[in-house]
């Protein structure tokens, strides 16, 4: 079978894909649709002799009746059954050493993933250095927001006008 360097870094797939998309996932379990996500990702699916549909198949096969999760070892009987029918020209060893190789060290591809882009219009309705009155006030010179102090009058409790320059100043003037 395969190396025990190979198997560490086939149970790493197995647990990186078995937490993707689930912030509850502990990585000890993996559902169908992440089962389907790390075929598809690590191209065990060709769309000739492994299918999707082949994939969710062997995925109801290895997991127990009324679970709706595989764990590693059903993980690994599920890479064999389909070893044999993307290899189907090698051993039952050799084809289960060649899918763990495609397994072995991946990581879940994020493709599709929707990034903020600020074209035409919105970028000049966001730059803070454009802004005026009221709304100049609530931003500081780097476009960074002021937070509660831009948006609320904080009363000036120190007994001086507002704009006041000289202020603190009395002190030192009484007393010489």
């Amino acid at each position: 079978m395969a190396g025990s360097a190979e198997m560490a870094s086939l149970e790493e797939s197995f647990r990186k894909f078995a937490i993707y998309g689930d912030t509850k996932a502990t990585g000890q379990e993996m559902n169908g649709k992440n089962w389907a996500k790390l075929c598809k990702d690590c191209k065990v699916t060709d769309g000739k002799s492994v299918t999707s549909t082949d994939v969710d198949i062997v995925f109801s096969k290895v997991k127990g009746k009324t679970a709706r999760v595989i764990n590693y070892e059903e993980f690994k009987k599920a890479l064999e059954e389909l070893a044999l029918k993307r290899f189907k020209d090698k051993s039952k060893e050799e084809a289960y050493e060649a899918i763990c190789q495609l397994v072995a060290g991946k990581e879940p591809i994020n493709v599709g993933v929707t990034k903020a882009k600020t074209v035409g219009a919105v970028e000049r309705l966001t730059d803070t250095s454009k802004y005026t009155g009221s709304h100049k006030e609530r931003f500081d010179e780097s476009g960074k927001g002021k937070g509660k102090s831009g948006r609320e009058n904080i009363v000036d409790t120190s007994g001086y006008v507002s704009a006041y320059k000289n202020a603190g100043t009395y002190d030192a003037k009484v007393k010489k």
